[in-house]
């Protein structure tokens, strides 16, 4: 395609700092290091998920311990308030301002409250995406109304029946009523344990759960009082979010900004998981579990279900970032959105507006498909998503690029998923190095796919999303020269 003019623009937009918090670790290192590694975390399904379903898909990437993250953002009381969503995202918000060399002064020590020193927060925005933000908590809470009371009456009736008889009847007529109460006892038993719920009803469950909770807190905690967007786009939320607050800072909305996504799709019964199965999309068949995560492969079987993730990029104008000597691991030089308008599950068959939300974010950055040197791309592994997204990278980026699939080592963590993979692709640019996409044995399209960690010379690289809903967001990113 012909090179189209780079948009007159008197500011350029910098990643200074990111966090991270993964299906392979708590933080932004750990992530980059097991991608670089190919590693990835595949496990059965909780055992107890199978009471309540009949699940097609038996596997996922549980995040472990990281879904419960250390931060000094946070204390005991959210840990007891807030959605896992918003503690990942604090956590990851903590670690990408650390990181980019800004120091948390305290303002508020009981309400764990601060601001970034030497910035002003009313030129600091906070733009997060998500897909259900809260959702667990709405899900957990909604069991606790639902199932209290009736596990109450259950284990009352079952200690009745499980009462010693009264003296004085005939042994055998006793013998035979005390066996008949103990099984009834016993599966009485049964069906309370299956009535799992949260043992406190959290009183915050409304601002939990709200979608606007995730950028609500982290404006709280860090003191910004800049616009505070939250996108619900689905798989292209995290995406959306890093490209708004890109053109807000390029635009002089803001000169500062914390943004990403976060997710958490976790919940005792296994529903949100049942959810997804129930589509057909996820991860399923007679490959081994290491194997059955197959983005771009002709054999491929649908979405590793991720528990979820976080991740957060510090965006700074790159003057102030210059004037204070900050890190400079990539620029943001682009951004382009489009949506299908097609269907609320499948992508549009000609991939016509994933095309123009990539010659969008290109054209936004003034540059051409074959300047392109790495995709980092949607990927999901589904049936209909990656033949249409690989010919649609072939048709406007070309073919010398090289393409991966992040997804294919952390499975699919929806509204986090795009942030997520910002983070990967300024690492790519920083390091110039690319990470496997794993299980790519026989391609969907001639395209560059590494299957081991690849050293290359990436100026220019994109990162895109093609969500539910038909949205398509695509970021640019460019080296910085020395």
């Amino acid at each position: 395609m012909p090179r189209a003019p780079r948009a007159a623009r008197v500011r350029r937009v910098v990643v200074t700092g990111v966090g991270a918090i993964s299906t392979l670790g708590p933080d932004a290192p750990s992530l980059w290091k097991g991608c670089l590694e190919g590693r990835t975390v595949v496990e059965p399904v909780p055992g107890g998920w199978r009471r309540y379903s009949d699940l097609r898909s038996q596997v996922w990437s549980p995040l472990g311990a990281a879904a419960r993250p250390a931060s000094a953002m946070l204390g005991k009381a959210e840990g007891r308030r807030l959605d896992p969503a918003s503690q990942m995202a604090i956590a990851a918000a903590e670690e990408a301002v650390r990181a980019a060399g800004l120091t948390l002064v305290a303002v508020d020590a009981k309400r764990r409250t601060f601001r970034i020193d030497g910035w002003d927060g009313e030129r600091l925005g906070v733009f997060m995406g998500t897909g259900a933000s809260g959702l667990f908590t709405m899900v957990s809470n909604t069991g606790h109304v639902a199932m209290a009371r009736p596990r109450r009456r259950l284990a009352a009736v079952a200690e009745r029946l499980a009462a010693k008889p009264e003296p004085g009847k005939r042994e055998a007529a006793v013998g035979g009523a005390a066996r008949a109460r103990a099984a009834l006892a016993a599966e009485l038993e049964g069906i309370a344990e299956e009535l799992v719920f949260a043992d406190v009803f959290n009183p915050f469950v409304v601002a939990s759960g709200m979608g606007n909770a995730l950028s609500a807190n982290l404006s709280i905690k860090l003191g910004a009082h800049g616009p505070t967007p939250t996108f619900a786009a689905a798989c292209a939320a995290g995406t959306i979010a890093v490209g708004r607050a890109f053109r807000a800072i390029r635009d002089g909305e803001c000169d500062a900004a914390v943004a990403g996504g976060s997710e958490y799709m976790n919940d005792p019964w296994g529903a949100i998981f049942r959810g997804f199965d129930a589509t057909g999309a996820l991860a399923h068949g007679d490959f081994p579990r290491d194997r059955i995560n197959r983005p771009f492969d002709e054999s491929r079987c649908g979405f590793l279900f991720s528990e979820g993730g976080a991740a957060v990029l510090v965006l700074e104008e790159l003057g102030a970032a210059l004037a204070r000597g900050a890190p400079r691991l990539a620029e943001v030089s682009g951004y382009g959105e489009a949506s299908d308008a097609h269907d609320l599950m499948a992508v549009e068959p000609s991939g016509a507006q994933i095309r123009r939300a990539i010659a969008a974010a290109l054209s936004d950055a003034g540059i051409d498909g074959a300047d392109v040197g790495y995709v980092n791309a949607h990927g999901t592994g589904t049936a209909g998503n990656d033949g249409v997204e690989a010919d649609a990278i072939a048709a406007v980026v070309g073919r010398q690029a090289l393409v991966n699939s992040t997804k294919s080592l952390l499975g699919h963590s929806l509204g986090a998923s795009g942030a997520l993979e910002a983070v990967v692709t300024t690492l790519t640019l920083r390091d110039q190095v690319v990470h496997p996409s794993l299980n790519v044995e026989r391609p969907v399209a001639d395209l560059a796919f590494p299957r081991a960690r690849t050293r290359a010379s990436v100026r220019h690289a994109i990162s895109q999303s093609v969500a539910f809903g038909g949205h398509n967001a695509v970021l640019a990113l460019s080296r910085l020269e020395k």
